[in-house]
């Protein structure tokens, strides 16, 4: 497969450096580029330009750690981060904006009430994207 414009969006987990790891590769093949965005979810009851200051330091750091795996594999990558009320419409939207051929989004193996669960964003995703949507999951195991 081939891409020229991905989009990963990353959450802080160590499910992060593998997806962006992927994208590169991915990316370099079509001769393209990475974009890499980190969601702050802001609450109803605040502006959606609050300012969040340990998100957004923790958001920053992510990016950071992001362009530093770019670096390592040689790879055209730009960082954004976003202020929205759900991570999943967010992630669509940007998708849409930069015309993204790819989405290849991580996710760790997280259980609720005994189940797997996908939580909220990777099926809003999954429905909604414009473009092919990649999905890497962790091994069962590693976030626990």
């Amino acid at each position: 497969m081939e891409a020229t414009k991905v989009l990963v969006p990353v959450n802080g987990g160590r499910v992060d450096q593998d997806t962006i790891r992927m994208a590169c590769t991915m990316a370099k093949r079509g001769k393209g580029k990475v974009y890499v965005v980190y969601v702050i979810q802001v609450k109803r009851a605040l502006p959606l330009d609050a300012e969040i200051e340990p998100e957004t330091g923790k958001g920053e750091e992510v990016l950071k750690r992001a362009e530093r795996v770019a670096l390592e594999m040689d790879c055209d990558i730009e960082t954004d981060l976003l202020q929205a009320r759900e991570v999943g419409p967010a992630i669509v939207d940007e998708a849409v904006e930069r015309g993204v051929d790819l989405i290849v989004m991580g996710m760790p193996y997280k259980k609720r009430f005994g189940d797997f669960d996908l939580g909220s964003a990777v099926p809003y995703v999954l429905k909604n994207a414009p473009c092919q949507v990649l999905l890497w999951r962790e091994q069962i195991g590693e976030e626990a």
